[in-house]
């Protein structure tokens, strides 16, 4: 994650740290008498800016117009935004920062989540010749410690502390800080009335107990619990990482000691004996591993088309298509599609619709495709959904009611056959209403929090989506007929709030924010199923073609 400052009362958004290496070929010679001197400008379009900033600078390699440059850039990488990043290749000419004061070599422009999904980004430079040679882009996550710790601790003949009865031990777990002070970074839960506790076991990143250093102190406090808060002290020890990771045996057997005890008494030996009963070390992987590895995301969109929007044809109508700026549907669409097309490999979409009456007999249809074909739902790119959606919107009859389980379980279908990590399903579900088959809906969430899925869903138009609420289950799990949820795979966000201004660049805007906020979730809900199903990433090495060599001179 990315090393931000502490300032209080401000707002640090989490991302990923990636590294980009930057290598060119067969660029143009603009020297007469030598070879070009090049250096890559990064520049990057932040969330919500028309305009590039500058982001870097390699250094100048002289002489050479297949430069391997040895300077890296560090980009924040956020999964739910479009990232957009363009790298400009200049001839060095003087001392001069001004970049005017160099030849310009050439450009490319690309997402930083392209770069992040291919092995070795290679593309074209549009520059002065027609062949402006190429830009060779590789990306790497940094992290300082990618490891997670799984311990559990038992007590032995602890002090007694309450008068009626024993003690109600917890533990407590404090990092040291380089200036050799401890901030407390996890807490047991409380065993009532007992001398010899056994302890839940529970998972923290390695870091959290010690920043990755194995070597650096860890201090454990045991404590008798009170219901007034003011708990007594029972003792205290030092270990590290490292010694912790012998696991249960003799040697991970600690004192636990009362200094001030130990000051009064001089039989006093200890308070009882904490013993580590099971230290077990991970690795963590990220979002990034997977995609990596290789792990492909496929998008489904499902469109509502329930009589509820209103007739296609009428202005007020959600479904209306006006000539002067895209309707709900179209800007969700486009927000949600425009990020994941980078992460599909093939760029064919599934796209269903439910809700309407199909030609040419009138039946009722919760699950039919939008492209009008009997076999296949799938669309060539975000532009052919748009063609099918608008197609669509002549052919079928609007109607209801508003059912979202036939579409999830489509859906699930396919995540079902495919559960070994290669393969990951969004489904983006755009409606204008409340759902109508919430019992079969929940049901089939509480099915779909077991499959490599997620679930998105944008409600459009001014409709009260109160009980979306309880399907985004943030706060309280998602059940049905008494199954909880797995995992939470549903993010639900209404559109007014991303609506705002009319202009062209106000929906711009809108876009990229309704994006950030239906997306930011997605990267977890993916670690959260291959850590429940034990996946771990394939080697990105596997996907890795060899870095192109420079052409002999």
């Amino acid at each position: 994650m990315a090393n931000t400052t502490f300032q209080a009362g401000a707002a640090a958004i989490p991302a990923t740290k990636v590294e980009l290496a930057v290598s060119c070929r067969n660029l143009v010679d603009m020297d007469v008498f030598s070879k070009s001197d090049p250096m890559v400008v990064l520049f990057i379009k932040e969330f919500g800016s028309p305009q590039y900033r500058e982001l870097g600078r390699t250094e100048t390699i002289w002489d050479n117009l297949n430069p391997d440059f040895t300077k890296k850039f560090i980009v924040d990488y956020y999964f739910e935004e479009s990232q957009h990043l363009r790298f400009d290749v200049y001839d060095i000419d003087s001392t001069s920062s001004s970049l005017s004061e160099h030849d310009f070599l050439g450009k490319m422009e690309c997402t930083l989540a392209q770069i992040v999904t291919e092995a070795v980004l290679r593309k074209p430079l549009q520059g002065p010749k027609m062949n402006s040679g190429s830009i060779i882009v590789s990306s790497e996550e940094l992290s300082s410690c990618k490891e997670e710790v799984t311990l559990q601790f038992c007590g032995k003949k602890l002090d007694k502390k309450d008068f009626f009865g024993k003690s109600d031990p917890f533990l407590e777990f404090h990092k040291a800080r380089e200036d050799g002070s401890y901030v407390l970074t996890h807490r047991t839960e409380v065993v009532k009335n007992t001398l010899n506790p056994t302890w839940k076991q529970f998972t923290l990143p390695v870091r959290a107990l010690c920043n990755g250093d194995y070597d650096r102190s860890i201090k454990i406090a045991c404590w008798d619990w009170n219901s007034n808060g003011t708990h007594d002290y029972i003792g205290e020890f030092l270990t590290t990482q490292r010694e912790l990771a012998r696991g249960a045996g003799p040697s991970n057997s600690f004192d636990c000691v009362n200094a001030e005890k130990k000051k009064k008494k001089k039989s006093y030996k200890h308070s009882g004996m904490i013993e580590v009963l099971k230290c077990k070390i991970d690795p963590v992987y990220s979002f990034l591993d997977y995609i990596k590895g290789g792990t492909q995301m496929n998008c489904v969109i499902a469109i509502d088309f329930t009589a509820s929007n209103g007739a296609p044809s009428n202005p007020t109508s959600l479904h209306y298509l006006s000539p002067y700026q895209p309707n709900q549907y179209t800007q969700a669409l486009y927000s949600v599609g425009d990020i994941i097309k980078d992460y599909d490999s093939d760029q064919l979409f599934p796209a269903l619709g439910f809700g309407a009456r199909l030609p040419p007999d009138g039946r009722v249809s919760h699950e039919f495709f939008l492209n009008g074909s009997t076999t296949s739902p799938y669309c060539e790119g975000i532009a052919g959904v748009m063609a099918a959606y608008q197609q669509a919107l002549q052919t079928v009859q609007l109607y209801g009611p508003t059912n979202f389980a036939p579409v999830i379980n489509h859906v699930a279908r396919f995540a079902t056959a495919v559960r070994d990590g290669t393969q990951y399903f969004i489904l983006l579900i755009i409606t204008d209403g409340v759902i109508t088959d919430m019992p079969q809906t929940k049901e089939a969430i509480v099915n779909a929090a077991a499959l490599p899925m997620s679930i998105i869903i944008v409600g459009v138009g001014e409709a009260d989506f109160d009980a979306m609420e309880e399907l985004d289950g943030d706060d309280v799990r998602l059940s049905s007929r008494g199954r909880v949820a797995e995992r939470d795979i549903v993010q639900f966000v209404p559109f007014r709030e991303f609506s705002r201004g009319t202009s062209a660049q106000a929906v711009e805007m809108n876009k990229a924010r309704l994006a950030k906020e239906v997306l930011a979730e997605i990267p977890d809900q993916i670690v959260s199923y291959m850590k429940k199903t034990a996946i771990k990433p394939r080697p990105p090495l596997q996907r890795q073609p060899t870095l192109p060599t420079a052409p002999p001179t």
